[in-house]
């Protein structure tokens, strides 16, 4: 039987680009968990009294429990100072793709805005007419019929005189997309999703599913069974199974 010799290892050249850096994800856990909710905590008392609505986040079993759309913006304040942030939509998505599990968890990555007023949640038009006059000054405008999702990256929290004691702040650098998407109700596909935004680009028929309402002001947030849901106007919120997801802002070297 002929035997073949052993070839030498062949050395291409890659024919695809390769980053420099490449983007790191994944909870607030461990050390680093902890050494954040730490400064996290701190920053509640220091800086927003002590604000029930912010003092919201556990540590449980390795990692930092609980979210809601104030407590990620702290979190996102906190994490930049590293050269960190939180998570958007699209970030989620792309995690998806590449086989994250994140069923029996859920994360809040944006606010909607749909009308000035929110009939169904009082408390929360000041914030909707704090943010709406915000996007109405940079020229953007949103109707119930074409809604606007900011990411919560592209927010920062103030101290106020409303139920929550808080509002929100665009920053310079925030994003604002039209979401008429979020107005319907119904079922998508996670192969068609817009990777600017998150968000689907249609509904019609697939494995996952979306709610939606018509007015007010709500979160956007990435339920449990993999759901997205802009429903929601209880901003205050928080449960166990909420997490907060960490980006390495730049990247991160393929050598670190």
């Amino acid at each position: 039987m002929e035997t073949k010799a052993k070839r030498p290892v062949f050395n291409g050249k890659p024919l695809i680009a390769i980053p420099a850096v490449i983007p790191q994800a994944g909870f607030l856990e461990g050390d680093f968990g902890k050494a954040f909710l730490e400064e996290y905590q701190g920053r509640v008392k220091s800086d927003y009294k002590g604000n029930f609505v912010l003092d919201v986040l556990k540590y449980g079993n390795d990692v930092v429990k609980g979210s809601n759309p104030f407590a990620v913006v702290l979190a996102n304040q906190i994490l930049r100072q590293e050269g960190l942030r939180t998570a958007t939509q699209a970030d989620l998505e792309k995690a998806l793709r590449i086989g994250w599990n994140l069923r029996g968890t859920y994360e809040d990555t944006g606010l909607v805005l749909r009308t000035k007023e929110d009939k169904d949640n009082p408390k929360n038009t000041p914030l909707a007419k704090d943010i709406s006059s915000q996007l109405m000054a940079r020229g953007i405008k949103f109707s119930p019929k074409n809604p606007v999702m900011v990411p919560l990256t592209g927010l920062e929290l103030a101290n106020a005189d409303n139920d929550y004691r808080l509002t929100f702040i665009l920053r310079e650098d925030a994003e604002a997309y039209e979401a008429p998407i979020l107005t319907k109700e119904g079922k998508f596909n996670s192969e068609d999703i817009d990777e600017k935004t998150g968000l689907p680009r249609q509904v019609k028929g697939g494995d996952r599913c979306i709610y939606a309402r018509n007015s007010g002001l709500s979160g956007l947030c990435l339920g449990g069974g993999l759901v997205l849901s802009s429903s929601d106007g209880g901003l205050g919120g928080s449960y166990e199974d909420g997490r907060v997801v960490v980006v390495s802002a730049e990247g991160t070297s393929q050598n670190s």
